[in-house]
């Protein structure tokens, strides 16, 4: 086995690319959102490629955005991710599976319940991807007229999560013994009401399902405001973040560790990815051709549009030639607007040049040939920037096909990535032990 330190892989799937033009690319899949035959080919093509997860995105309400840029955006249609992970559990048999779902429109013990019945399916390779929600029109298809005020997100997420973890633990692990000649199915002892009662919820318990193979599917947290990160560092296995340099990644996880021991956790036991739009290409001016190619596809409207969601304020007012001005908070995405600011006042942007790297993809972004994609990953991991990367393909599946035909044999020959799965849960990829039963052990 190898002493290096290993890389660990996860793949941002939306449940395509995040690129808001991959779909526009030359010989991509453009149905590929809701093709199932298509999704099930990539998550084998990752499986091959020993990636960690699949994680898929996912979005309560169509972006708000201007019609004539929403009629662009291959974002109006995906499955929904309980429904596809398990069907992609199937055709693989090691690869994780992570979905996203909100802790602000959704119940605990659905969402419990959900999960849970995905670790029992996918034979132990279930995650979670907890979000708090940042579009203010998802909360129109809920029965609300506005969307609930940040701190209040996070407040009930952190509630939520302990729901979550205390109905995964109704049962120890032995609890079903289905003894057929005395017909006991299982043991009363070793079943737990929750019976919790807190500022946002109520809720009895048990759950109706036996504890997880994992004994709890891992918690994946995206936050990068300072409630999002407290929340990641008090219940999350797992930080996808968006660290523009090799300094932020160290800074965001001296913090993270931080936070973790302050609460009482090992900081060892968290996986840390930032995204990385990877582009291959067999030298690196053909990779930032290609880039410049797929940007080339962004419409105008879509990347104004992508702004204006990005800094929770309509971008259309502002001079498009000028420096972007001083923009007040909003009730959306903290991060999103923090980031959006930072790319401003670092590269100097006007109003249009930010809106046209953001309405491609505005984030951290690997060009170049296997080997110097590897060379910039590996300084990354060991620099103690991070644990992985998050990777993002621009287009599909040409992007992916030369990330795993020729990324992954050159960091498997450096002994960066694992030649194969050597566990079989998610946990076991991600190097992380399977909790206890916080009411049995």
């Amino acid at each position: 086995m190898s002493t290096s330190p290993q890389l660990h892989l996860n793949a941002f799937m939306r449940p395509v690319s995040i690129h808001t033009a991959w779909w526009r690319y030359p010989g991509s899949s453009a149905d590929a959102n809701f093709n199932l035959q298509h999704l099930v080919s990539f998550a084998q093509t990752l499986e091959r490629g020993c990636f960690d997860a699949f994680f898929m995105a996912d979005h309560l309400a169509v972006l708000n955005m201007p019609i004539d840029a929403l009629k662009r955006s291959a974002t109006v249609t995906s499955f929904d991710p309980i429904t596809l992970l398990p069907a992609l559990s199937m055709v693989t048999r090691h690869i994780g599976l992570i979905g996203t779902a909100s802790t602000t429109f959704e119940t605990p013990y659905l969402i419990a319940r959900r999960f849970a019945s995905l670790d029992h399916i996918s034979g132990g390779r279930a995650g979670w991807n907890l979000v708090t929600t940042s579009n203010p029109d998802a909360a129109l298809n809920f029965g609300m007229t506005e969307q609930m005020p940040h701190a209040d997100r996070y407040r009930r997420g952190r509630e939520f999560v302990d729901v979550v973890n205390g109905l995964w633990d109704s049962f120890a692990d032995d609890a079903f013994v289905q003894d057929q000649e005395s017909g006991i199915f299982f043991d009363p002892e070793k079943m737990h009401v929750l019976n919790h009662d807190g500022e946002f919820f109520s809720v009895r318990g048990p759950l109706n399902i036996a504890r997880s193979p994992q004994g709890r599917p891992v918690v994946v947290q995206a936050g990068a405001s300072d409630p999002g990160r407290q929340l990641a560092a008090e219940t999350a296995d797992m930080i996808f973040t968006a660290a523009q340099t090799r300094d932020d990644g160290r800074a965001f996880r001296d913090d993270i560790h931080a936070r973790m021991s302050a609460y009482g956790r090992d900081p060892s036991q968290m996986r840390i990815l930032p995204a990385a739009l990877v582009v291959v290409g067999d030298t690196v001016d053909e990779a930032h051709e290609r880039r410049a190619r797929l940007d080339s596809l962004v419409n105008t409207e879509s990347a104004m549009a992508a702004l204006s969601i990005a800094l929770g304020h309509d971008a259309s007012t502002f001079d498009p030639d000028q420096p972007l001005p001083d923009i007040p908070e909003s009730n959306q995405s903290k991060s999103g607007r923090e980031r959006a600011i930072s790319l401003a006042r670092r590269d100097s942007l006007t109003v249009r040049q930010l809106a046209q790297r953001l309405g491609g993809y505005g984030g951290f972004s690997i060009l170049g040939t296997p080997e110097t994609i590897a060379d910039e990953m590996e300084d990354w991991l060991t620099s103690g920037a991070c644990d992985g990367f998050t990777v993002m393909f621009p287009y599909l599946p040409a992007g992916l096909d030369d990330f795993v035909g020729k990324v992954v044999p050159e960091l498997q020959r450096r002994g960066l990535l694992r030649r194969r799965y050597e566990g079989t849960s998610l946990r076991d990829h991600l190097g992380l032990p399977r909790p206890g039963n916080q009411f049995f052990d």
